[in-house]
């Protein structure tokens, strides 16, 4: 075991996939001698050489696109997106081609892309530096949406997203780059979970809490809290978004019979909604409150010394599971 931040544990995740797989690629801007803006790309380029690690031209649309004709021509092309604001001018590449081509083609073709989003605030930038825009993907059909909450998910998530057939988009929450945890960085991806499963973080019997991202971290802390004052919270990380795990969200909810889901993007129309309508839906008749949902507020992201106020924290975590047992 290797003491890694997230952002080491995806470097080392991504020197895996390139040394097992030489049709893995990897482009985007300052990946390569700069090693990307949050250093996960650190070394890559220096090791595996210019051909496969790929300093590309300021232009997120040109990247997707290259990355499409490289995946039809067999290679494995994971795209860097320098930040979660700035995937926009790939969008039409991401949802009018990469997430549409293996069902027009019958399955006859496959575009095994990966692309890389840095997302979420907390580390004092603004707009077009601190988005949350999963929702937007996961409502595009023909995409596999996923996003890693830790060092070790982080590591073993790359490789199982780099080796996917299905395009994936792969979102790392900035503010927990610098988190530390152990990591099996010898092992293999046998056991880890499918890329597709939630897990659960902690037990808990009263609430569950669902999230992903840089939230699982503060929804850990709020069970902690919550654990003081008698309370016990199920904290369950998401990981996929599309698909959902729902089996796994459904059971969890039909234990402790009350649900709160949690994610920084703002609330209204947000991946929570759906999320709570699937749980209504399964577990109308085990529910003793009704789903409910702390989330960013429905603004443009706020100056850096706003958004503590804006994005939710353990009491409003805590606010949230308290009107849940209000009921």
């Amino acid at each position: 075991m290797t003491r890694l931040t997230l952002s080491k544990a995806l470097n080392e995740g991504l020197r895996k996939a390139l040394e097992n797989d030489p049709k893995v690629l990897i482009m985007g801007e300052d990946v390569g001698k700069l090693g990307g803006v949050f250093r996960v790309t650190d070394g890559l380029q220096k090791d595996f050489g210019e051909a496969r690690v790929v300093d590309t031209p300021l232009a997120e649309s040109g990247i997707v696109g290259t990355a499409i004709g490289l995946a039809l021509r067999g290679f494995r092309p994971v795209c860097e997106i320098q930040f979660d604001g700035f995937v926009f001018p790939a969008f039409d590449q991401i949802t009018s081609q990469l997430a549409k081509m293996r069902l027009r083609s019958l399955g006859k073709l496959s575009l095994p892309v990966v692309i890389r989003i840095p997302c979420g605030g907390g580390i004092g930038a603004v707009e077009h530096h601190s988005e949350s825009p999963e929702a937007l993907f996961a409502h595009t059909g023909g995409l596999r949406v996923v996003a890693c909450s830790d060092p070790p998910e982080a590591f073993t998530m790359i490789q199982q997203a780099v080796s996917s057939d299905d395009p994936v988009i792969f979102f790392e929450p900035k503010r927990r780059y610098w988190d530390r945890a152990e990591v099996d960085i010898a092992g293999g991806l046998a056991a880890a979970p499918p890329l597709t499963a939630a897990r659960q973080v902690v037990p808990g019997t009263d609430v569950t809490v669902l999230a992903w991202g840089p939230m699982v971290k503060t929804c850990a802390e709020a069970a902690a809290a919550a654990r003081e004052e008698g309370r016990s919270l199920e904290v369950i990380d998401l990981r996929s978004l599309s698909p959902l795990d729902i089996g796994s969200i459904t059971a969890a909810v039909r234990r402790t019979g009350r649900c709160v889901v949690v994610h920084e993007a703002p609330v209204t129309g947000g991946l929570g909604a759906e999320i709570a309508a699937r749980v209504t839906e399964e577990c109308f008749y085990q529910l003793e409150a009704p789903v409910l949902r702390a989330g960013g507020f429905s603004t443009p992201y706020p100056p850096s010394r706003l958004e503590e106020h804006y994005l939710p924290d353990l009491d409003r975590v805590l606010d949230t599971v308290d009107r849940s047992l209000g009921y």
